[in-house]
């Protein structure tokens, strides 16, 4: 799922030039008027970024969260500042997007959901930018509808139910489009179920609630539901028939 800043590191790799992370353009790069050149200490800094982040997915996969929370967030500033320099250019968005994605998820695993949700919220623009961008890419859909999932749980739990269903809504929208493309995809179903979920909870669209629980069954039944979906699905149909 961390593919892409890997694919902004083969494209400013560390032994490029220093004119490497302006490289290669993303597509409507033409019409920002703000965008600027990074310095000289910007550009050494983003080089270092791209190594530092590397190494946080290195100490990720080892299953070191602590020293890769430390590396993704050395990387940060600089990334930050590329983007902040020049919005159109897709790769660094692409870099930036997946770099909040990762330290979200380290942080995760470290017990310290406050940190996952402020990165989530700050990565929610780029990821849209780097759905839109690429429209066809499933797993970029899928993890911006995992992040618009667990904002919108987030909402819920501090009872504002407006602002959860907002998000359930856009996480419905991605998620049975990818649903669509490619219906066999546990991965996908997922996501969706735990939109449907979600939405069922705050939506007023009638029959969201028997869809989420139809779908929850049959993959209960052929083994595909994820462990954090299960419980909310047998909770759904159980005695009670409720959700929480």
């Amino acid at each position: 799922m961390l593919a892409a800043p890997l694919a902004l590191a083969q494209q400013t790799p560390d032994a490029a030039p220093p004119e490497a992370p302006p490289a290669e353009a993303a597509p409507a790069a033409a019409e920002t008027p703000v965008a600027r050149e990074l310095t000289p200490a910007e550009i050494a800094a983003f080089n270092k970024a791209v190594t530092d982040f590397t190494a946080g997915q290195a100490a990720q996969q080892k299953g070191d969260n602590a020293g890769a929370v430390a590396k993704y967030d050395a990387a940060m500033p600089a990334i930050r500042t590329a983007v902040e320099a020049d919005p159109s250019k897709g790769d660094n968005v692409n870099f930036l997007a997946n770099a909040l994605y990762a330290d979200a998820a380290a942080y995760g695993a470290l017990g310290q959901m406050d940190k996952v949700i402020a990165l989530y919220g700050e990565s929610l623009p780029h990821w849209r930018k780097v759905v839109e961008a690429k429209p066809a890419d499933a797993a970029g859909r899928n993890i911006l509808a995992g992040i618009l999932i667990q904002m919108g749980n987030q909402e819920l739990r501090d009872h504002d139910r407006g602002a959860a269903d907002t998000y359930y809504e856009e996480a419905l929208t991605l998620a049975r489009q990818t649903v669509t493309d490619q219906p066999g995809d546990a991965v996908s179903r997922n996501v969706l179920l735990s939109a449907l979920i979600g939405a069922s909870q705050t939506s007023t669209e009638e029959g969201l609630r028997d869809e989420a629980i139809t779908m929850g069954k049959a993959m209960m039944a052929d083994g595909t539901i994820d462990a954090m979906n299960k419980p909310s699905i047998e909770t759904m149909t159980g005695p009670a028939g409720t959700v929480g």
